[in-house]
């Protein structure tokens, strides 16, 4: 369904991205935030699946700036910490911003990450130009909580997650109390297919809990 193409952020650096178009006239438009093993089948298929619903889906490349084409197995954290270790911020955030001013034409822009990517999407709500924000088990959202979101941020936490505890689940919910938060029986990473910790019917009820969450501030 998708395609590589290569986006162009405001410093003329020209992170690659994957674009999932959808079957007809988009109804706005998901930018899908990688997690720290880079742009990876389960991302691209995450995009696909966004681009099904009749968004015009785009996968930005947020460690291309270190290296081209990361896509790190889910067996080896280290290496993926690294690269997220790595990033620069800002520089994140301005190819981010590359990839919603791709995608605008396509009406209203809503961002949906997952793990580290979960992190910055509620930072694009506070930082950037979006309409809508989703964060599947946001690593260190509880540390960034002097940035406040502009737009409305649904969560999705997993009460068995071994990485992100309900303490800062509560911690969150207590510093931004306008959001909508859903928890599920799950581990770290429950939405994805290709690891261990994947849940499916906490995924299944998470993705149609996001795309009612799109249509509503999206199209």
């Amino acid at each position: 369904m998708g395609r590589n193409l290569a986006l162009t952020a405001s410093d003329g650096h020209r992170p690659s991205a994957y674009l999932a178009d959808p079957a007809g006239e988009p109804r706005g438009a998901v930018v899908v935030i990688q997690e720290i093993f880079g742009v990876t089948r389960h991302i691209r298929a995450v995009a696909d699946q966004y681009a099904a619903e009749g968004y015009l889906a785009v996968a930005p490349a947020l460690f291309d700036r270190q290296e081209r084409d990361v896509d790190v197995p889910y067996t080896d954290s280290q290496r993926g910490l690294g690269y997220m270790k790595a990033a620069d911020p800002a520089d994140v955030m301005q190819d981010l911003d590359a990839a919603i001013r791709h995608v605008s034409g396509a009406g209203k822009v809503a961002t949906v990450g997952y793990c580290w990517g979960g992190l910055q999407s509620w930072l694009a709500a506070a930082r950037l130009k979006v309409a809508a924000a989703i964060a599947y088990y946001g690593g260190g959202i509880d540390r960034h909580l002097a940035d406040k979101p502009r737009a409305p941020v649904l969560f999705h936490f997993g009460e068995r997650d071994d990485h992100i505890s309900l303490a800062a689940v509560e911690k969150i919910r207590a510093a931004y109390p306008q959001g909508t938060y859903y928890l599920y029986p799950a581990g770290h990473g429950f939405n994805c297919t290709d690891r261990a910790s994947f849940e499916a019917d906490s995924a299944k009820l998470a993705f149609a809990r996001s795309v009612e969450f799109l249509r509503q501030h999206v199209g």
